[in-house]
């Protein structure tokens, strides 16, 4: 855990993370507002949930016919068993092209296994406004759906100040025209595009994309080339259940009814149009997805990568993204992570365990559930443990009535010995980190279990 707690340590009340706070608290009031104002949204949650999961039971035969529909649709089908393979996959593809110039959506998957840093070769762009401003920072994203939420108006100012070489300013309409006319270029100059998919439906063939940009579009739109990278788990069976999902997703994530871009990729382009790609790829990754599948953590494959989880954590908004030392922060990472095998392996202990996740996520995923079995079989595999160890000490004794009542007289007698006015200051060893930032009541008097006892009396 000393990692993690020198990370959280060095967040905890920093600029960053105070920025990131404000941000999840009002993207929380939005979802809150959203589910308010549909008075449906519990039933579309628990379709949706139903959805995700029969999709995850039957996702070998849902490959199957995604592969055979977006190839009768003109896409070509690569299958990836892990990121190098993905990499690998994606290189070839823009060599064949003679591709030297890509734009790119924001996508969490390609954050993932890497591909900004295997593609070093090529003139990469990221084209999502808060993901173009990570890259030129040389940043990581700290949301999954606001990748500089950790930021303010007045560092984005500066920052493109310093690097584009434009006038200072921190206006975030004049920010968003200098952003702009700098990706304008980049997209009528780009050999091809890459792009992530929120969801690829099974018996079209297609990718679908849900933005509040227009970056999306147009890397699918304007450049030849058009790659999309997709998570084998992302997989829904047809464009009905798409809809469902589409109904929880933008509500949950940023409060709308509906994102303002959702865009359904099926194909290149045909003769008779004039925009869209020559050629498209869909390369489906799996790089542990299928060992998570038949983990007894499969069920965090369900996630529609809405942040939710993130927006409501009391941990996530006091330590912010980075502190998870990984791609994917808040609930959902310290989950997915140690499953997947990315990031620490000691975040499910990043958790107070309070279930606000659980009651946010727009497919009911039992996050809390799965962060104690990941806790359990973590200590599992532990030759020895201190707190393992005083865990059953205190299983001991608390299931013998006379050594408890002893027990609790000796805690009382000290805590009232420590207390000063009633109140404790300092608490010895690892319980000094409650007392941290807090005071600490003395015992009543009389303890609790005298005055049941008399009351009973």
């Amino acid at each position: 855990m000393s990692e993690l707690r020198t990370r959280m340590s060095a967040a905890i009340g920093t600029a960053p993370v105070e920025a990131t706070r404000r941000g999840a608290e009002r993207l929380a009031e939005l979802r809150r507002r959203a589910e308010t104002d549909y008075p449906p949204m519990g039933e579309m949650r628990d379709l949706a949930r139903a959805i995700r999961l029969h999709t995850l039971a039957n996702l070998h035969r849902y490959l199957s016919e995604f592969c055979e529909s977006a190839q009768r649709a003109g896409t070509r089908v690569h299958l990836a068993a892990d990121a190098a393979e993905a990499n690998s996959i994606v290189e070839s593809i823009l060599r064949a092209a003679g591709a030297r110039t890509v734009v790119k959506s924001k996508s969490m998957l390609t954050e993932e296994i890497g591909l900004n840093h295997a593609l070093d070769g090529f003139r990469v762009t990221e084209t999502d406004l808060g993901e173009f401003i990570v890259q030129i920072a040389g940043d990581r994203p700290s949301h999954i759906i606001a990748p500089v939420m950790h930021r303010t108006r007045q560092e984005i100012g500066r920052l493109f100040a310093d690097v584009l070489g434009v006038a200072y300013t921190d206006d975030p309409p004049q920010l968003n025209d200098i952003a702009r006319s700098h990706l304008r270029r980049r997209f009528l100059e780009a050999d091809a595009g890459i792009t992530g998919a929120n969801f690829a439906v099974a018996s079209t063939g297609s990718v679908v994309l849900v933005t509040n940009e227009g970056n999306g579009r147009m890397c699918t739109s304007l450049p030849p080339v058009h790659i999309a990278l997709v998570g084998i788990e992302r997989l829904v069976p047809s464009p009905a259940e798409l809809a469902v999902l589409l109904e929880v997703l933008a509500r949950s994530a940023t409060g709308q009814r509906l994102s303002v871009y959702t865009t359904v990729v099926t194909g290149p382009r045909r003769p008779d149009e004039e925009d869209g790609p020559v050629e498209t790829h869909v390369v489906l990754v799996d790089n542990g997805r299928s060992r998570v599948l038949a983990s007894e953590d499969a069920e965090i494959l369900a996630c529609i990568r809405c942040g939710a989880c993130l927006n409501v954590c009391p941990v996530y908004r006091e330590v912010g993204g980075h502190a998870y030392g990984g791609v994917y922060p808040g609930p959902v990472g310290a989950v997915l992570q140690p499953a997947l095998g990315v990031g620490s392996a000691d975040l499910p202990f990043a958790s107070s365990l309070c279930g606000a996740c659980r009651e946010a996520c727009p497919v009911r995923i039992d996050i809390p559930r799965l962060l104690v079995g990941l806790r359990h079989r973590l200590v599992d595999r532990s030759s020895f443990s201190w707190l393992g160890l005083g865990l059953e000490a205190y299983s001991r004794v608390a299931s013998n009535p006379t050594a408890w009542r002893l027990f609790l007289s000796l805690g009382s007698f000290g805590l009232r010995t420590a207390a000063r006015d009633g109140w404790i200051g300092r608490l010895p060893f690892h319980a000094s980190a409650w007392t941290a930032h807090r005071d600490l009541p003395g015992p009543g008097a009389p303890p609790f279990r005298v005055w049941w006892r008399n009351r009973n009396r």
